[in-house]
C-alpha cells in the first residue's frame, strides 16, 4: 500500500474504529490537520469515558453501539484500534470493498522523518525499549541539541502525539505489540526480536498467526537496516531468515559473531568487527532474573547500532533499575521481601520470575483468562522454591490443579488483595519472598495490571 498522505485524507471519508488511548491521540492529531473524521466505538456514548471527554466539544460525527462496525464501506480510509483484530470479518469485508485500513502506528511509520528503533517479543518489550531509550539519552550522540530521543508505542505514549516535533536527526524508540504489527507494511530501521512464545490466543486464532504478526517487525526492512535477534530460541532465530537487513545477535547462553552475549555468566560483551567490547559485570546489574540478561544484551546491541558509545552503554546498563510492575522490589518487612510483578500476564513471565529467586517464595497467582497453557508453569513451580500459593484470580485454580508437589501449601480463591497479603504473612518467615506474579491478565477483578500492582504496593507499604 502506498503511504498515506495528510493532504489526501482531507478529501476522503475517514473513520476511526475504537476510541482508546491510541485512537484518541490520532483523532486529535487528524483534527488539528483539518481532517474530518467519524468515530466508531462499541461503547455507548455515556460509557466512552475519559477519551470522549477530551473530544466531546469537537465538531465530529459518532457511531456508538454494538453495530459500530457496520457499513465500513461508507469510508475511504479507516484507522483501527490495536484491540480490534485485523482479521475481523467486517474489516476483511471493508478491505474487499477497497477501503484502506490503517492504524495510528501505520500512519506514524508513513510520516516519521527520522529512524525508528522497534522492539517486539512476548516478554521483556517494555524493559528493553526503556533501557534503549535511557542509553541513547545518555550517549554523546544524543546529548546535544541537534539530535533527540523519543519513547513511545505500546509502552504508553502514542507516537502520533510527538510526530510534529520530530526532525531528521532524531530517533524514535517504540515498543510494538503483535496487535500493532499485524498489518504493518513498513519495518523499523533497527528491529529487535526478543523471545517469542505463544500469547494472546484470545485475540490471534493460533500460534502461526501470532508469529506472523511479530515477523512484520523485520519483514519490510532493507539491506541498510539492522535486525537484532535473540539467538537462544528457534522462533526468534527464524525471523533472521525473514529480513534482508544486517543481522546482529544477542544471547545469554553462547557467544555470537556480531552482537552481545553473556561470557561465562560473569560479563556482558559486545562484539563487532572482530572486536570485543566489555560492557559490565553481570553482578553490577540491578535488574533481577536471567531473562533480564537477554533484555540487557538486546538493548546494548540496538543502542550501539543506533550510535551510542560504549561508555554510555555501560554506565546506563549499570544504573537501570527496571520498570514499575516488572519484578519491582517494594520493601522488606520483618525480613520478608515483597516483589510486584503484576505485569506478568503470561505463564512464561511468571516462570522467569519464579526462577529469579532461590529463597522460599509465597506466590500470588491467578487472573483473567487468555487461553494460556499452564502446564510448564506448574512444572516449574513444582520444582522451585515456592512453598505456598495463594489464588487471587479466575485462572488460579487451573494453575493450582496442575501442581505436582503436595508439600506446597495451597490457599484457594482469595477475594481481596488485603486478605492475600495477610495470608502470606501468616506463613512467611525472615528470608522469604512474597511475589505477586499472576501469570494472567487482570480483567476479572481490576481495570488493568497497573491497578492490580498499585493495590499490591499500597497494601504492602501500609504494613
Amino acid at each position: 500500500m502506498k503511504n498515506l498522505k495528510l493532504e489526501n485524507l482531507k478529501n476522503q471519508k475517514v473513520g476511526i474504529l475504537g476510541l482508546g488511548q491510541e485512537n484518541s491521540a490520532l483523532l486529535e492529531f487528524l483534527y488539528k490537520k483539518g481532517i474530518n473524521v467519524t468515530v466508531c466505538d462499541k461503547k455507548e456514548k455515556g460509557e466512552a469515558g475519559e477519551h470522549l471527554e477530551k473530544i466531546k466539544n469537537l465538531p465530529i460525527q459518532f457511531r456508538f453501539g454494538d453495530n459500530y462496525l457496520d457499513n465500513l464501506e461508507d469510508f475511504d480510509v479507516v484507522f483501527r484500534t490495536p484491540g480490534l483484530p485485523y482479521l475481523d470479518s467486517k474489516i476483511s469485508n471493508a478491505l474487499k470493498a477497497g477501503v484502506v485500513v490503517s492504524s495510528q502506528i501505520k500512519l506514524f511509520f508513513d510520516l516519521c522523518p527520522c529512524p525508528i528503533v522497534g522492539v517486539t517479543g512476548t516478554k521483556g518489550k517494555g524493559t528493553t525499549t526503556t533501557l534503549i531509550y535511557e542509553i541513547l539519552k545518555k550517549s554523546s550522540k544524543f546529548s546535544g541539541l541537534n539530535s533527540r530521543v523519543f519513547l513511545g508505542g505500546n509502552i504508553g505514549t502514542p507516537p502520533i502525539e510527538f510526530l510534529d516535533k520530530l526532525q531528521v536527526d532524531d530517533v524514535v524508540v517504540l515498543e510494538l505489540s503483535s496487535f500493532q504489527l499485524q498489518d504493518l507494511e513498513k519495518s523499523p530501521n533497527i528491529a529487535i526480536a526478543l523471545d517469542i512464545k505463544v500469547d494472546h490466543l484470545d485475540y490471534h486464532k493460533d500460534k502461526k498467526e501470532y508469529v506472523e504478526a511479530k515477523t512484520n517487525i523485520v519483514r519490510f526492512q532493507t539491506k541498510d537496516d539492522f535486525a537484532v535477534i535473540n539467538a537462544d530460541y528457534l522462533t526468534s532465530i527464524e525471523l533472521a531468515a525473514a529480513t534482508p537487513a544486517q543481522v546482529y545477535w544477542f544471547s545469554r547462553r553462547k557467544s555470537v559473531d556480531k552482537g552481545t552475549w553473556v561470557k561465562n555468566k560473569e560479563e556482558i560483551i559486545l562484539r563487532d568487527n572482530d572486536k570485543d567490547n566489555f560492557i559490565c559485570k553481570t553482578n553490577e546489574l540491578t535488574l533481577r532474573g536471567e531473562h533480564n540478561l537477554e533484555n540487557v544484551c538486546a538493548a546494548v546491541t540496538a543502542s550501539y547500532l543506533a550510535g551510542a558509545d560504549i561508555t554510555s552503554i555501560g554506565d546506563s546498563v549499570r544504573s537501570f533499575k527496571g520498570l514499575e510492575h516488572r519484578l519491582e522490589f517494594i520493601r522488606e518487612f520483618n525480613g520478608i521481601s515483597f516483589y510486584n510483578d503484576s505485569f506478568s500476564t503470561t505463564p512464561d513471565t511468571t516462570i522467569a520470575a519464579v526462577k529469579s529467586f532461590s529463597a522460599p517464595i509465597i506466590l500470588l497467582v491467578g487472573g483473567s483468562e487468555k487461553n494460556a497453557n499452564y502446564e510448564e508453569l506448574s512444572e516449574v513451580i513444582s520444582s522451585s522454591s515456592v512453598k505456598k500459593i495463594i489464588n487471587i484470580g479466575s485462572t488460579g485454580e487451573k494453575i493450582i490443579d496442575l501442581i505436582k508437589r503436595p508439600s506446597i501449601n495451597i490457599v484457594k480463591d482469595i477475594k481481596t488483595m488485603d486478605e492475600a497479603i495477610n495470608l502470606a504473612l501468616d506463613s512467611a518467615e525472615s528470608g522469604d519472598v512474597v511475589l505477586l506474579s499472576p501469570a494472567s491478565a487482570s480483567f476479572d477483578r481490576y481495570k488493568n495490571y497497573k491497578e492490580r500492582g498499585e493495590l499490591f504496593k499500597k497494601t504492602v507499604l501500609s504494613l
